[in-house]
């Protein structure tokens, strides 16, 4: 039924409403959380770690050559 598909984004809601609706306005508008001021707000955040950013250093995809 379409309603228990939809019980684990209520439960998140009941959870924690503010950042919910946080994730979810920033999804909406396509915010890139690299970006300011988004980034530095989150970095003020308790509990809050920021992702890894791709340095370049071989982390990304890599070719390979098959005999």
């Amino acid at each position: 039924m379409f309603l228990d598909e939809l019980k684990p984004v209520f439960s998140e809601f009941i959870q924690q409403p503010i950042a919910f609706m946080g994730g979810f306005v920033s999804g909406v508008l396509r915010l890139n959380i690299s970006e300011e001021p988004l980034s530095g707000w989150l970095e003020k955040q308790e509990g809050y770690t920021a992702p890894s950013k791709n340095t370049g250093n071989g982390s990304g995809p890599q070719s390979i050559e098959i005999d």
